[in-house]
């Protein structure tokens, strides 16, 4: 029995516990790799709802915010309080053009906004996809810089080329796709014949568009950004494919 123990040890040689040591530092290595890689999903996961959160608070502050628009008031009031009689004709004449030449400059106020990275945006114009059930804001940026544009994309769906939202040509939005129901993530899932309602927050206009053509490009092709679009109003959406290498676009149309 002793001869059959002593026999067992002589094969632990040298070699065996070099791979146990091995086994065992790879075993933990393998045990810390996935916490890091769990405790990096759930910041991800957290980050994007606090995101989600911030998207739609900002949407219901822009519509509720009041018109700001500037008038010249204080000139309408002198005006219209001319009840002496005592101005003449051509002093009213040079008030009230003096009214409308400032009344031309007279724009909506849209509230600045700065993100963490220092970049500012206003809210441009909100987007509804009924098919889909996703509403946002699309987010415009001040320059327009590629870091800016990564900066809103964690906010929400934002402008990427165009005129302005519900004019003549073609508005195009971007916005992430987190392979989930968050921002652009079902945009992919949408079908010829879908509706896409967009608004824009400064004029307060709104129009239905209907998807008409969905395809896949390349992340440096941006014939889906023309302006070319024969008079007629349209939208692009663009997000990622779910590997990330390529593009998703739908185009849709103004539904007269």
């Amino acid at each position: 029995m002793n001869q059959i123990l002593v026999t067992k040890k002589l094969y632990v040689t040298p070699e065996l516990k070099r791979k146990k040591k091995i086994y065992k530092i790879n075993f933990f290595l393998s045990i810390f790799l996935v916490i890091i890689l769990v405790s990096l999903y759930i910041y991800a996961e957290y980050d994007r709802n606090k995101n989600e959160e911030l998207s739609q608070e900002l949407l219901a502050n822009a519509e509720a915010q009041e018109d700001t628009t500037i008038y010249p008031k204080d000139i309408l009031v002198a005006v219209l309080n001319d009840t002496t009689g005592e101005a003449t004709q051509k002093a009213n004449e040079q008030q009230l053009a003096q009214i409308n030449v400032e009344a031309s400059k007279a724009v909506k106020q849209n509230k600045v906004y700065t993100t963490n990275d220092g970049f500012q945006y206003t809210i441009d114009a909100k987007i509804y996809i009924p098919a889909i059930g996703i509403e946002y804001p699309i987010l415009l940026g001040k320059t327009g810089s590629e870091a800016e544009t990564d900066a809103l994309l964690k906010i929400s769906p934002t402008k990427f080329h165009g005129y302005d939202a519900n004019g003549v040509g073609n508005y195009c939005i971007v916005g992430h796709n987190y392979r989930n129901t968050k921002f652009f993530s079902k945009v992919p899932t949408l079908k010829n014949g879908d509706i896409i309602e967009l608004t824009n927050l400064t004029t307060k206009s709104k129009i239905n568009y209907v998807v008409y053509d969905k395809y896949i490009v390349d992340p440096n092709d941006r014939d889906c950004t023309s302006q070319l679009t024969n008079g007629k109003k349209e939208i692009t959406l663009i997000t990622c494919t779910d590997d990330s290498k390529q593009r998703y676009i739908i185009k849709a149309t103004e539904i007269k």
